[in-house]
């Protein structure tokens, strides 16, 4: 009905430009909102409010002319200007029943649309660093951008999601050394394990695989690998100067082959145990681009060389530096050190630099709420590449807080003390844990409470809304059980006598959610979806509660089941697109 009313407001602002009334380069976007009160319609309009200044004409006197230029439609019983200039739309109740045909006729594609078609979106989330299994923090970013990209599908964009997979740099060094240094205890030497080395236990069970396949192939005397290293911090020292003299140490004493095959056995087992983490979860990725490959391919140097070109980069104190200050950034950024190794941000300008080059309409990125500041930065280096900046679109997530109890759980991947994110899903479940996760705003922070996401009473959200599909199935079973007929199409003719309140209220939800997929595909809100589902689970409680759905009456008791099947319908679409599950019985 929405979208029906805009195309006649459309058609009577054409009227009135082919008329003179407006100039033909004047307009203006068509608001329609629901109404809150029903004395005022169904729906209401700003436009002649919006258009009345540069029409230079009286905003009522303007609403006037286009409530005249509408063209009639049998659904719009009156139209009438109110206040300054506001157009309300009263419809006819007749029409909402259509609402229950188009469920029914569309099924599984009830509410998608192609707003989007024609445009690429790549979305890319979680990039967690493969150091270590995923911790509840990351989930909440895994939930949201799975869903973010589901709902940009449902209204016709084409999506690449994608996972960025840090696989060069220091920590990656650091994992590296922390296996090797775990290894060596598992040959005997006597190793005082660095204070900011990774320490989970996930390190030493990829040392003892390595032991164990490789037994001392690797190993050198503990007395070799410390002589001349810095002190650590509890000895007074440096402890960042200490484990880079560590690693710096691994590479020269196991050589390049020996140092990449360590390297290799901790990135290989902590990705793929991301992979089938994030796969269990129900998130799947289309791309899983390597860092490294930016490095072997080129693509930082040439990046740099376009910066360079554009006249971003200068030299200073021996290293180069990129002049972000110039294009919005708080201060310009090293993206090349004195010892000539590139940093982070030299890296993830030329990942940028490949997604502009592969063409997307629009590039998401979705990062943890403590990255904030560094949206800047990478902007000003699409702008300095020659791009729109406007074609990146960051969002951010808070990571959720775990309780057990009053006790608030810390998480810390080097020190390997954290629930991880396969921990949490087996306690909750995936369903509970994704559900939760989009329940607000990915910018509001979050408190995840396990005792009620398992809990099987109506306060648990994602309960009461499953709840509500398995109701719906329950009833259509005990239709089978008593041996009631059920004629659909008389059921489609016969829903004028849906005419309890409770009956309005569910079709007048249902009407609205092609509308919210759209609104919420379109600010990259998933919570939006959440929030309509569980209005929708709420009107039907509230309707089973209060009404008989196997009723005596062959024609209201059709009209009643296929408006629950309805129901059942658009519960099913929503959760769908969340992949959470439907049970049948609960």
């Amino acid at each position: 009905m929405k979208k029906k009313l805009e195309a006649l407001i459309q058609q009577a602002v054409i009227s009135l430009k082919k008329e003179g009334v407006i100039a033909d380069d004047i307009g203006a976007a068509i608001t329609l909102e629901r109404t809150r009160d029903a004395q005022h319609g169904d729906f209401a309009t700003n436009l002649a409010m919006m258009l009345a200044k540069p029409a230079k004409m009286n905003p009522r006197q303007l609403a006037e002319k286009l409530v005249a230029a509408l063209p009639k439609d049998s659904a719009v019983t009156k139209v009438e200007v109110a206040g300054p200039g506001f157009i309300n739309f009263f419809i006819d109740s007749r029409s909402q029943y259509d609402i229950v045909k188009k469920v029914h006729e569309l099924g599984s594609d009830f509410g998608l649309s192609q707003i989007g078609v024609g445009k690429k979106v790549q979305v890319e989330f979680v990039s967690a660093n493969p150091t270590g299994p995923l911790h509840v923090g990351h989930g909440r970013g895994a939930a949201y951008g799975s869903a973010v990209a589901g709902l940009l599908e449902a209204v016709g964009f084409t999506v690449h999601r994608e996972y960025y997979v840090n696989d060069a740099g220091r920590q990656m060094d650091i994992l590296a050394t922390s296996i090797w240094l775990r290894y060596l205890e598992e040959c005997g030497e006597p190793v005082r394990f660095p204070d900011n080395g990774y320490r989970g236990g996930y390190v030493g069970d990829i040392a003892r695989d390595i032991y164990k396949n490789a037994k001392d192939e690797y190993r050198c005397p503990i007395g070799l690998v410390l002589e001349d290293i810095p002190k650590d911090e509890a000895h007074g020292g440096d402890k960042e100067a200490h484990i880079d003299a560590l690693i710096a140490r691994a590479k020269s004493l196991l050589g390049t082959m020996h140092y990449r095959d360590i390297f290799q056995a901790g990135l290989t087992n902590i990705l793929d145990d991301i992979k089938n983490d994030l796969q269990e979860f129900g998130v799947e990725y289309q791309e899983w681009f390597s860092e490294q490959h930016l490095m072997d391919d080129g693509s930082v140097d040439l990046a740099l060389n376009r910066l360079q070109a554009s006249g971003h980069l200068y030299e200073k104190d021996g290293a180069t530096w990129f002049a972000s200050s110039q294009l919005g950034d708080e201060k310009d950024r090293v993206v090349r050190r004195e010892n000539g190794q590139y940093t982070y941000f030299a890296s993830d300008i030329a990942y940028h630099m490949n997604k502009l080059d592969r063409g997307f309409d629009l590039i998401i990125d979705i990062w943890g709420a403590d990255h904030h500041g560094y949206i800047p930065r990478v902007k000003a280096a699409i702008q300095a590449l020659g791009a729109d900046a406007n074609k990146l679109k960051v969002l951010l997530v808070q990571f959720a807080t775990l309780y057990r109890g009053e006790e608030k759980v810390q998480m810390s991947t080097r020190s390997g003390d954290f629930v991880t994110l396969r921990q949490l899903r087996d306690e909750v479940g995936k369903d509970a844990a994704r559900f939760f996760y989009v329940m607000r705003r990915s910018e509001q922070h979050m408190d995840f409470d396990l005792q009620l996401a398992t809990s099987k009473t109506s306060e648990n959200p994602v309960y009461y809304v499953q709840y509500a599909h398995a109701r719906v199935c329950s009833v259509l079973r005990q239709l089978v059980e008593k041996g009631l007929p059920r004629d659909i199409v008389s059921g489609m003719n016969g829903l004028t006598q849906l005419a309890e309140e409770h009956e309005l209220s569910l079709l007048s939800t249902l009407e609205r959610y092609p509308e919210m997929l759209e609104r919420a595909a379109l600010t990259h809100e998933p919570h939006q979806l959440i929030l309509y589902l569980r209005e929708l689970a709420n009107d039907f409680h509230t309707y089973y509660n209060a009404h008989q759905f196997l009723v005596d009456d062959d024609k209201l008791r059709d009209a009643r089941l296929n408006l629950i099947c309805a129901v059942r319908q658009v519960l099913a679409n929503g959760l769908k697109l969340l992949n959470i599950n439907t049970p049948e019985s609960m």
